[in-house]
Formats: C-alpha cells, sequence, structure tokens
C-alpha cells in the first residue's frame, strides 16, 4: 500500500516510523510519503490559507497550494506505478470511522490523506479530485481537533495493521471489538496472562481449565456484558436473528428482550413502590 499525506506539519507524521507501522514500511508493506503544503506557495510568508468568503472567525486553506500538492502526489504516484488513488480527508463533519471503514481502506492500494488546519479545506478542492478518485470524508469522533494530522494517524495505524504480513499472527485481529462477522456489534471483553494470581486478585476458573468450548463462550458472554455497560447502542441497532441461543440466553440475563420487529430493547429497572 502507498500512503500519501499533505500537511503544513510534516513533523506531526513522525510516529510512522514507530511501532507495526514503522516495522511495515521497514519491509516494505507500506510506502508512506510525506509532503510539506507550504513548498507549493510562492508569497514571502508561504501562506495557505485566506478569509472566508461570506464572513465569519477564522481562516480557509486556500485551493491553489492544495491542488498544486495534490497534482505532484498524483503524478508520482503514477511514475512509481501505484494505480487506484483515494482520497481521506479527515473532519468531523465526515462519516464516522470504523472497523468497518478500516477494513474497505485496507484493500485500496493507495491511500492520499489531506489533514486541514483552520476552518478546513476550500470545499472546490474536495468536488474538484472526486472527480478523479474516490473521496472519503471521515471523522474520528464526536469532537473537533486542532488539525487533522492526529486522525491520519489513527485511521493509518487502523488500516495498516490489516496489511497482509503487518501483525505477528494474521489471526489477531479476528476477535478485536468491531471485527467484521462474530464480533462486528460487540466490544472484546476482558484479557489475562501470567502470573494466575497477583496482589491478592485471580484469573477466571475457566482461563485455566484448558476446554477451548467453554472458555469461547467464557469470552463472548464477556464481550455481551462489556458491550452492554458501555455500549447500550451498539446492542439496540443488532437483529436479533443475528444471535445464536447462547448469545440470547445472556443478553436476556442482561436485561435484553427482543422487539416484535426483531431487534432488541433492555427492560427498565424495577421501579420500587
Amino acid at each position: 500500500m502507498r500512503l500519501d499525506v499533505v500537511t503544513i506539519f510534516p513533523e506531526y507524521l513522525d510516529p510512522l516510523d514507530v511501532s507495526l507501522v514503522g516495522k511495515a514500511r521497514a519491509r516494505g508493506q507500506l510506502d508512506v510519503h510525506v509532503h510539506d503544503l507550504r513548498e507549493w506557495t510562492y508569497d514571502r510568508h508561504n501562506t495557505v490559507d485566506d478569509t472566508p468568503y461570506g464572513g465569519g472567525p477564522g481562516m480557509v486553506m486556500k485551493t491553489d497550494p492544495w491542488g498544486e500538492a495534490l497534482d505532484s502526489a498524483l503524478a508520482d504516484g503514477y511514475e512509481s506505478g501505484a494505480h487506484g488513488p483515494v482520497m481521506v480527508v479527515p473532519t468531523p463533519s465526515g462519516r464516522p470511522f470504523t472497523q468497518e471503514l478500516a477494513v474497505e481502506l485496507a484493500e485500496r492500494p493507495w491511500l492520499i490523506f489531506t489533514p486541514a488546519r483552520y476552518e478546513g479545506i476550500d470545499r472546490r478542492v474536495m468536488d474538484e479530485y472526486a472527480t478523479r478518485m474516490p473521496v472519503y470524508e471521515v471523522s474520528i469522533g464526536d469532537y473537533v481537533l486542532a488539525g487533522g494530522e492526529a486522525a491520519v494517524l489513527v485511521i493509518t495505524e487502523a488500516v495498516a495493521r490489516l496489511l497482509p504480513g503487518v501483525l505477528g499472527n494474521a489471526a489477531s485481529h479476528q476477535d478485536d471489538s468491531f471485527a467484521p462477522g462474530d464480533m462486528a456489534n460487540l466490544l472484546e471483553g476482558p484479557v489475562y496472562t501470567k502470573p494466575p494470581e497477583w496482589r491478592g486478585r485471580g484469573i477466571p476458573e475457566v482461563l485455566l481449565s484448558g476446554h477451548h468450548g467453554k472458555i469461547a463462550r467464557w469470552r463472548r458472554d464477556e464481550a455481551f456484558r462489556r458491550t452492554a455497560r458501555n455500549r447500550p447502542d451498539l446492542i439496540e441497532r443488532c437483529e436479533a436473528s443475528g444471535f445464536d441461543k447462547k448469545d440470547r440466553e445472556i443478553l436476556s440475563v442482561l436485561g435484553w428482550t427482543p422487539t416484535p420487529d426483531g431487534r432488541f430493547w433492555r427492560r427498565p429497572p424495577a421501579v420500587e413502590e
């Protein structure tokens, strides 16, 4: 996979040299190019922003530097043999970044990130490049950052770990929270390692049993418990038919009952008279 990032703070992307992403780069699994947007400015102040049309506070990033920077990145990529570029625009007004979207992006051979600052990038930039490639406007959460570089790091790490050969164990991500399949709408439960006792605290006996079926069931039950506690909205959006008998039993214990339309709702707590 090739990654291009256009930014006014190239040093913000230094973490892409460490951990799994750094190792993937060293092995040639990930080809990362970070471009300084100011290289495509021509005034003495290297200006990349201007006041917004219509008035209002803040500044808007200008079209010309972005257009020239993106054209340059695209030309370099095509010359290097890359194909199928996708533009990823980190923005709080974008679609939510999910594990499902991470999987979708991991199947793309070339991602071009455009992390903005100030009030964002002139809309015409996205509209222009949407005629040349898919444009994903993506939000990593319901909050606003000073810039999109942190979001680039988040998205890159989530995507890169899904690439073949990046994780030491290819099955490592199959039981992750939100992983496609059985964990699509669940949070991963608690995990334990040695020693078996620490500061008077043991681990669940089932994990020492060696009974793989019981262990798998315990882990799934714990996933339901954590999801019901921390993210009940995930269960509310599920189809009851997607859960087996044991799943429905643990959900019942946790206070969830399927509705006539096949979804789940939670019983309200009993009210003392």
